[in-house]
């Protein structure tokens, strides 16, 4: 019964030891000692290799992302610094053959050089200022470019964006100096079109003002005395309106003997 149990114990640790595990989004590539990296791709799962004879190498097949800070310059010799945003992910069917030439670092040997040699050919076709307005376009023109190289390697690219794009010094004082500029052109427009409408405003006042002159004039001469008159008796009761809601002052009826207690000065 012991020497079973032992038996037992031994012929499990050597099938354990002839196992290994492919996590989710994880594939296998097998290195055999006698014909090398075997071009068969391994799913997730568990399986079984041969100890001391096949050895399994784990690659990450999910999608995984990469920035690459470039320093480059434009058509119009200006710096630029852009920084590239990758999402990358191997081709399962290359991992063999991206394990024999490049080894298990190669998004570290392949995405920074072909990045800087694509964006360094792209920036170079534009200007600063185009490089701002036509973001989309250099940017779709550097999605074109890269996914070419990058299946030269093996290397399946899921989304390329531009995360950062600044200039030099120089340029950058310059174009804050146009913007002042545009803005004190714009205020400068803004003053003498306003100085323009006040003018308009005050000529049309002023006919206004003529046409009411000779309007009354005009009232004057086919009425007469009366008019005047009557705008007398108009001012009169607006004046007394106003006087009569002033507590201070006080109203004598026509007429009467009105004493008032005047303060003794003796």
């Amino acid at each position: 019964m012991g020497q079973l149990g032992f038996g037992v114990a031994v012929v499990g640790g050597v099938v354990n030891s002839a196992l290994y595990n492919v996590d989710a989004g994880h594939r296998a590539v097998i290195f055999d000692r006698f014909t090398g990296v075997k071009q068969v791709v391994v799913g997730e799962g568990t399986h079984f290799f041969i100890p001391w004879v096949q050895r399994p190498i784990i690659f990450d097949a999910r999608t995984r992302p990469r920035n690459v800070p470039v320093i480059t310059g434009s058509k119009d010799l200006q710096t630029v610094n852009i920084t590239l945003r990758l999402l990358f992910r191997p081709l399962s069917s290359a991992l063999p053959n991206i394990y024999t030439t490049l080894g298990q670092d190669y998004e570290d040997r392949v995405l920074p050089s072909i990045t800087n040699e694509v964006l360094k050919a792209v920036v170079a076709r534009f200007d600063a200022g185009e490089l701002i307005t036509q973001r989309e376009k250099v940017s779709n023109k550097v999605s074109e470019e890269l996914t070419e190289r990058c299946k030269q390697f093996g290397l399946v690219l899921d989304d390329i964006s531009i995360t950062h794009l600044t200039f030099g010094r120089e340029f950058t004082q310059a174009v804050e100096l146009k913007q002042v500029a545009q803005q004190e052109a714009e205020r400068a427009k803004f003053l003498v079109e306003k100085a323009e409408q006040e003018k308009k405003a005050a000529i049309v006042i002023a006919d206004g003002e003529a046409t009411a002159a000779r309007l009354l004039a005009k009232s004057f001469g086919d009425a007469g005395e009366g008019l005047v008159e009557l705008r007398r008796i108009e001012t009169a009761e607006d004046i007394a309106y106003r006087l009569s809601k002033n507590r201070n002052v006080t109203y004598l009826p026509t007429g009467a003997n009105t004493l008032l207690s005047l303060p003794n000065t003796q």
